[in-house]
Parts: C-alpha cells; structure tokens; sequence
C-alpha cells in the first residue's frame, strides 16, 4: 500500500519549525545531494534548515514506521494518523538525537510509544486484510486468499491480546527482523528482557491462535 501523503518543511514567522503535511504530487524532490548523504549527515543538514532534509529521512523509513504503526493499531486510517504523528515527534525532537543508535531504531523507539499510548486510551479497530501488498495474488487462487486474508486477521487480533511489551517485542523481532539489541535500545529494556517478552509472547499466540493457524 502507498502512502498517499508526503512531507515538507516551512519556516513560520515564528522561531520553532513547523512540519506540514501536503499532496505528494506538489511537494518538491529533495536536494539530489542530500540523497549522498549518510543518515547523521542528513540529520545535521535537517538541523540546519537544509530545504529537503527532513523531507528525505520521512521518505527513507515511513513505510516500516507506517508498518509498525499499522502491526500496533490494525487499521490504515489510524496508522497513518500515528505514522504522522511520529514524524512530527521525530522533527521536534530531532536536536536530541544523539547518534548512538540508528535513526530507524530512534524512530521505532517513538513509534512505539505513539502506538501504546494510543492503545491505552482506544481500542484498536482492525481491517481484514494485512500486507497484501507483499503477497503476489496473480498466483494465488481465491479461496488461498481467502485463507490467508482469514489467518491474518486471526493473527492480528492474537497479537492484540498480549501484554503490552510482549507485543511490542514481538512485532520488532517478527515483523521488522531487528535483532534482540536493536529491540532492548529501541524498548529501553535489556536484551534478556527482551528475549524472555518475545518467548512468552509466542508461547501465549499458541495459547491463542486456533491449531490450524499456529
């Protein structure tokens, strides 16, 4: 699925930046040269005001920050609410970057608390179809779509049922293939946590799933 927006950069009369939201079709391609930089180059350059900067770093990891959100919440509305959310987080906050982690882990870490808090005040409505964008449905018979689409709402609303930071482990290491580190940097946890989250979290969707979807 596309993200149907993109982002841009205006200075306001006043000090602080503000981050707009426009029609992708209207906002304009970053610097051809920002896009040599490497990701704390064009962090610094973001910093700096360079027109484009921020714009590239939204363009590099939104999809997996949008992935997250959806994993998290279910449905592509919300996502994208909270996908723009944690980007507007991300600018206001981009003066504490640090450096010591990756900017995607940084962004995974506001990710998800963006998600939990808005899980603890609204409950998640999901949608009964899930990265079928990934799937290459000329192959795929109707009813095995049917099937899939089935397991996958199964899955979903399994995941949705784990404590929180079992959840929350749990989608990193399956879903986005970080590594026990990455998720302890991005969770502020320590990676026997970590491990020990995603553990209870499989054995608890066996407890969950019906047999035929474990």
């Amino acid at each position: 699925m596309s993200l149907p927006l993109t982002w841009t950069l205006s200075r306001p009369t006043q000090p602080e930046w503000a981050l707009k939201v426009v029609n992708e079709q209207a906002a304009s391609a970053p610097d051809a040269a920002l896009a040599e930089l490497n990701e704390a180059a064009l962090v610094t350059a973001a910093l700096e005001g360079r027109p484009g900067a921020f714009d590239l770093i939204v363009e590099r990891h939104r999809r997996p920050v949008y992935q997250l959100c959806y994993r998290f919440i279910g449905n592509h509305e919300d996502a994208s609410d909270l996908t723009q959310d944690v980007f507007l987080r991300a600018f206001r906050a981009l003066s504490r970057f640090k450096g010591n982690a990756a900017l995607a882990t940084w962004l995974y870490r506001i990710g998800v608390n963006v998600c939990l808090n808005r899980l603890a005040v609204k409950t998640p409505k999901n949608e009964p179809i899930d990265e079928a964008v990934h799937v290459d449905v000329r192959t795929e018979s109707a009813s095995d779509r049917v099937l899939r689409e089935e397991r996958a709402v199964q899955v979903r609303a399994a995941v949705a049922k784990l404590p929180r930071k079992q959840r929350a482990a749990l989608i990193l290491r399956m879903y986005h293939d970080l590594s026990h580190q990455e998720i302890a940097e991005t969770l502020g946890s320590s990676v026997g946590a970590v491990k020990a989250n995603v553990f209870h979290a499989l054995q608890n969707l066996k407890k969950l799933l019906p047999e035929g979807v474990r």
